[in-house]
């Protein structure tokens, strides 16, 4: 079976489940998504590395990273490769003294390694059939339009040092969800070149 890489193009509240996020992966080279519902912590430990955060304290992912380091553990890509009454299955293939080893694997603790990683991730034509769809709009859904513009519309009306203030509040209070659109809408003034 050919693999297919995947690379993560949204990360939303779920519609379907309201306690949970869905992670949206993207077909490289198609027009193909892959939506995967996952839980708060996951999702908050993807967008922490997504956006380069450093937390005060290292996140479970992070402290995984750490010692698969320490042992010389390499992290090449994920493997989404199973789908089994709606659960996604995963594997990590690592490099271990010289030898390939595959790691079993929740699909959402696997993509937030490939992110700490920079690593490929990868699934089957199969998984894509049974579950994914195809999006006209290459970059948002349209709820995601709605709900982007609705958060950025509270933070735009906010000074540049009232959301720098806040930034660092949610960092301390570990809420790195909220840090990350904070500091979105701060990267976007400073693209603007000015300040408000």
């Amino acid at each position: 079976m050919e693999k297919i890489e995947l690379r993560i193009v949204a990360l939303s509240h779920s519609v379907t489940q309201a306690q949970n996020y869905a992670v949206v992966l993207g077909e490289k080279s198609g027009n193909r998504r892959l939506p995967i519902v996952i839980g708060a912590f996951e999702a908050q430990a993807i967008a922490v590395a997504m956006e380069g955060m450093k937390p005060s304290r290292p996140l479970t992912h992070d402290l995984f990273k750490n010692a698969m380091d320490t042992f010389e553990v390499d992290l090449i890509e994920i493997v989404i490769n199973n789908l089994l009454d709606g659960i996604f299955y995963a594997r990590l293939i690592c490099r271990f003294d010289g030898e390939i080893i595959e790691i079993d694997s929740r699909t959402s603790d696997a993509l937030a390694m490939a992110v700490r990683y920079h690593c490929p991730i990868y699934t089957y034509d199969t998984i894509l059939d049974q579950a994914g769809v195809i999006l006209e709009d290459e970059t948002k859904t349209p709820e995601t339009k709605q709900k982007s513009s609705t958060k950025a519309d509270s933070l735009e009306s906010m000074s540049s040092q009232a959301l720098k203030d806040m930034l660092d509040k949610m960092l301390e209070q570990e809420n790195y969800e909220k840090a990350a659109e904070i500091r979105d809408e701060l990267n976007r003034r400073e693209g603007e070149g000015g300040e408000n």
